[in-house]
């Protein structure tokens, strides 16, 4: 286990401001509602009467709600949200471009829509199907992975502690060590999550108010197990946030383990095509959806809405993707012991890496995954190439990693160098 040092932020954030804080206790149960009884006094209280959120008050479109306990993951992926349009019956959904939209009267919009950013038929459908898709009351959709990420922090009170397993993206530890402090948040980083987590709760007593972790970790692939995490994060008042990202929906739904925070990368897996940059949260507790909902809107980072429109109509093939994925891996993931992700180290060191990479016959030399085409890369040199190197190293992320989604020809001939 080992803490980064609080690195000094930009003198902007919220870090002046102090909202009222809840401190509701309880067991932790979430009811049939959704509503959580666990404490979460470390979330900034904001209570954002946004109309935006009750879909159904919509005029002219709603979204179809399906029944996720009744129904497969492909027919929920296709029919949730799918807008009903009652003025011309259109069976695919339009592309809602207009950034602001008319009233009849001085202050009487026609509900929810009143400026896009604040709410957007075409963010509200994708919402609601990754709600339903991750078995949520609610869902939210940023511009980015990284956006999403900066709302949960940015939502915490003052002086909130974060404990993070130290295998993750790259991307989220740069946020975590640069920006957050800049939000008056300490991070502290641990190797072994699952074994060292109730020590370090118990050391830091109440001032924990987040656990943070990836399953699959990036580019690792570490497991956790969510629900020991989980129950050990509460046991102390604290939260867990899984990032979801690797493994999607269609084969991990967290908040059933008890997390509390889903996150998402929607630019990987749940799009599937390598063409939007966005990000999701879905969650139960509607304090917490209320305080996200505001900083969404007042931060501005919500995708636009050509974006969501790409997403939905990505996402509605993904159970398909999900299920080829593993079908390509399957005789590599018995040779080389990994899946539809794969990462392992090459004798040579860092050049020897970079040249299996950079001859791979019919793997894309690229960051980021989950799309339809297989990429590959160097992650210590590409996507984690921020960390410190002793920092990189001890999360098992070497010089000599390769990452790459599988693709089992190509696998072979980039290891025999024939094809």
């Amino acid at each position: 286990m080992y803490k980064d040092p609080n690195l000094p932020g930009p003198p902007w954030g919220l870090n002046g401001v102090h909202w009222n804080l809840l401190v509701e206790g309880g067991s932790g149960a979430v009811s049939e509602s959704g509503e959580s009884s666990r404490k979460e006094g470390y979330f900034r209280r904001i209570l954002y009467e946004n109309p935006a959120r009750s879909y159904e008050n919509g005029k002219g479109t709603d979204m179809l709600k399906v029944n996720s306990k009744t129904t497969g993951f492909g027919t929920l992926a296709v029919r949730s949200g799918l807008p009903r349009d009652t003025t011309t019956g259109a069976l695919a959904e339009p592309i809602s471009l207009s950034t602001t939209f008319s009233q009849d009267r001085v202050a009487c919009p026609r509900e929810p829509y009143v400026y896009s950013r604040s709410a957007n038929p075409n963010r509200a459908s994708f919402e609601t199907c990754i709600a339903e898709l991750e078995e949520a009351a609610h869902a939210l959709a940023f511009s980015s992975g990284m956006a999403a990420t900066g709302a949960i922090v940015q939502g915490l009170a003052p002086n909130s502690h974060i404990i993070c397993m130290a295998s993750l993206y790259g991307g989220t530890h740069r946020y975590l060590t640069q920006v957050a402090p800049s939000f008056q948040c300490s991070v502290t980083f641990v190797k072994d999550i699952e074994g060292e987590l109730a020590t370090l709760l118990y050391n830091c007593g109440e001032t924990t108010s987040l656990v943070w972790i990836e399953t699959p970790s990036n580019p690792t692939l570490s497991l956790v197990d969510i629900k020991a995490v989980a129950d050990t994060a509460h046991s102390k008042g604290a939260l867990l946030v899984v990032d979801n990202t690797f493994l999607s929906p269609y084969i991990q739904t967290p908040l059933k383990h008890d997390a509390d925070i889903v996150l998402h990368s929607v630019t990987k897996y749940i799009n599937g095509h390598s063409d939007v940059l966005m990000g999701a949260i879905a969650l139960n507790n509607p304090e917490i959806h209320s305080t996200l909902v505001f900083l969404q809107n007042a931060a501005g980072s919500v995708p636009s809405p050509f974006d969501c429109w790409l997403a939905h109509r990505g996402v509605k093939t993904h159970h398909l993707r999900a299920l080829a994925a593993p079908h390509n891996a399957t005789p590599a993931a018995r040779d080389w012991l990994g899946g539809g992700m794969v990462s392992f180290l090459i004798r040579g060191g860092p050049e020897a890496a970079a040249g299996f990479c950079e001859t791979a016959r019919l793997f894309t030399l690229a960051e980021s995954l989950g799309g339809v085409e297989s990429l590959c890369e160097v992650p210590a040199a590409m996507t984690h190439k921020n960390m410190p190197e002793r920092v990189r190293e001890q999360s098992g992320v070497f010089g000599n990693l390769v990452r790459l989604e599988d693709l089992v020809r190509a696998l072979e001939c980039s290891a025999t160098g024939t094809g």
